[in-house]
């Protein structure tokens, strides 16, 4: 209960601090001459908007409603986007599968996901490809997998895995593991963890809801996803469905 208010508290001082910051650039842009410099302090306040909308999408939620992850994923990766990998112009996309979960469990997800993906932003070669990093995030019965994936390699395998110790002490706090693959043009890092019993029944109850949609419904909603898809080729989406070898941790 204490580790909560202190962590809550911390948060509601970095908020404050990073508004403080975004009206005294802003201020600033308003006063300085020179269009260079104004579009400069511009740049600067959007890119504090988006570290911005990252901390809040990763404070530590209160209650104890179930929070629906894939929106919550979502969010989170708006915020990286803006903050960080549209600078990098690295894009960024998302399949996610309606998913139930406990509020703290639900940030558990939300701090690995973030530091997955900004780890690949950070690390990942491209060589002349054009980058792109891929989250995947489904329950296939009690199980959630999550994977963070892109079509970069890593150069250097002792560095990446000392800095995945975090990671992978939070995917022990939801019970879960992460394993990664490795090839010639893409990393792969895959979280699996279960879902509480709470969870489940949950998940068991949106499910059934979704199975007794009407089907003409259903089927509309397949139709525009097949049509989203392709509209937007995503180079990756193959490397999601075949099998490569992973080193457990």
């Amino acid at each position: 209960m204490q580790e909560g208010v202190l962590l809550r508290e911390l948060n509601r001082r970095v908020t404050n601090g990073v508004a403080f910051a975004i009206d005294l650039v802003s201020a600033a842009a308003i006063r300085v001459e020179g269009t260079e410099a104004k579009c400069a302090l511009r740049d600067v306040v959007e890119l504090l908007h988006g570290y911005a909308d990252v901390h809040r999408a990763l404070a530590m939620p209160a209650g104890e409603t179930l929070i629906q992850a894939a929106s919550y994923i979502r969010k989170l990766g708006c915020g990286m986007r803006r903050a960080v990998l549209d600078r990098m112009n690295i894009p960024l996309a998302l399949a996610t599968q309606s998913l139930a979960l406990q509020p703290e469990r639900c940030w558990h997800l939300g701090l690995i996901v973030h530091e997955l993906v900004m780890h690949a932003a950070r690390h990942a070669c491209f060589d002349a490809r054009a980058g792109q990093i891929r989250i995947k995030l489904t329950r296939n019965g009690a199980l959630v997998n999550c994977v963070i994936l892109d079509n970069g390699w890593r150069p250097a395998r002792e560095t990446s895995d000392r800095e995945l110790r975090i990671v992978r002490d939070i995917a022990r706090a939801l019970g879960g593991r992460i394993e990664q693959g490795f090839g010639a043009e893409f990393t792969s890092i895959v979280l699996s963890f279960p879902l509480t019993e709470r969870e489940r029944g949950a998940n068991w109850s949106i499910a059934t809801r979704q199975m007794r949609a009407p089907r003409r419904t259903r089927a509309a909603g397949s139709n525009a996803a097949a049509l989203r898809s392709l509209r937007s080729p995503d180079a990756l989406g193959a490397l999601l469905s075949l099998s490569h070898p992973m080193d457990a941790s």
